[in-house]
């Protein structure tokens, strides 16, 4: 039986090679029996900053309802996104800033540290392009826009097993090196 997966490009253009492994993602999923909705952040509506923090809830545009409930809806997550200085896109930040909330993402607790995570139940994989050769950032850069995803932004708010793949470098990469990478999200996808 399929699960229910949301594909969510983190890039600002579906017209790049995070794009190409997004369709190329969504696509095997789909022949692998799943049932799949994708959201292109670059296609959304919606202011990206958090004005007041949590000091009050900016309300919600209609595309950020909409895909509070996809996320809701999904049993598995793929992001797909760039590494850019270091880190997410800042329209992905934006997304997460402003959807990740509390009371939908999480809850807090009195009397403690940490809170109660209301996205338990969801898995998800990270597959991020990069310039910069993977174990470099891994070893040198030690991962941050990997670890801000996946441990203090995913995993925080109850979604497990996170999985991160790594494409790169991009910069200077042959079509079928290109091409290999787009087999593996294929391969990842008719996995799930």
């Amino acid at each position: 039986m399929g699960k229910r997966i949301l594909v969510i490009l983190g890039h600002p253009s579906a017209d790049s090679l995070c794009g190409a492994i997004s369709d190329t993602y969504a696509e095997a999923a789909r022949t692998a029996g799943h049932e799949v909705k994708v959201i292109h952040l670059g296609n959304l509506a919606f202011d990206p900053i958090l004005h007041d923090g949590y000091a009050r809830i900016q309300d919600l545009e209609p595309d950020l309802i909409e895909a509070q409930a996809a996320i809701k809806w999904a049993e598995h997550l793929s992001v797909i996104y760039p590494i850019w200085w270091g880190s997410v896109p800042a329209l992905l930040k934006g997304f997460l800033d402003r959807m990740f909330l509390p009371g939908f993402a999480f809850k807090f607790r009195p009397g403690s540290a940490f809170p109660e995570q209301l996205l338990q139940g969801r898995s998800a994989h990270l597959l991020v392009t990069m310039d910069t050769p993977p174990w470099y950032f891994k070893w040198v850069y030690r991962m941050p826009g990997l670890h801000q995803m996946q441990k203090t932004t995913l995993e925080f708010c109850g979604i497990r097993p996170v999985k991160t793949f790594t494409f790169g470098p991009v910069v200077g990469s042959t079509p079928s090196r290109r091409s290999s990478w787009l087999d593996k999200a294929r391969l990842l996808a008719s996995r799930i």
